[in-house]
């Protein structure tokens, strides 16, 4: 294999090989197991390979492999702690936010990068930091409903 990279992902070291042009999709999905990240468009359209990248929200499709190198990682597979769900996971499970769950990861992804900056958002504001990712399920109104459960949960913990 052509470059050597180590990552961490989702707490766990990575290292090996890759070739130049491995996406970080295909690394996480085909050489570390993580199918959680979905690979939907191939054209960074629609969001539901969004991870993150030393804590910011990334599309995975548009991401060289080599790129991580050094990088932390989190999947969605690395979102829950001790057997107990992210205040995320548990407001789309609370509120019915996914239906066929295909973007379900890259939302919640997303959506949990956006209530850093924005920790008590409206509607309007959830829905415009949706706009890179699509569901083909859903009207939206339960992604919205999950992400303002989890927003009010995670002001609770703080």
């Amino acid at each position: 294999m052509g470059h050597m990279i180590k990552v961490n992902v989702n707490g766990k070291e990575h290292s090996g090989g890759v070739e130049a042009r491995t996406l970080l999709v295909d690394y996480l999905r085909e050489d570390l197991g993580l199918t959680g990240t979905h690979v939907g468009c191939d054209t960074s359209s629609c969001g539901s390979c969004t991870i993150h990248i030393d804590g910011k929200a990334v599309k995975s499709c548009t991401m060289l492999a080599v790129q991580a190198d050094g990088c932390n990682v989190t999947t969605v597979e690395g979102l829950a702690t001790n057997g107990n769900l992210h205040p995320m996971q548990e407001g789309f499970k609370e509120e019915h936010g996914l239906q066929c769950g295909f973007c379900t990861p890259g939302m919640m992804m997303t959506a949990i990068d956006f209530l850093k900056t924005n920790p008590k958002p409206s509607e309007d504001e959830i829905r415009h930091a949706l706009e890179g990712n699509f569901c083909r399920c859903t009207g939206y109104h339960n992604i919205v409903k999950s992400i303002q459960y989890a927003a009010n949960k995670m002001q609770t913990s703080v």
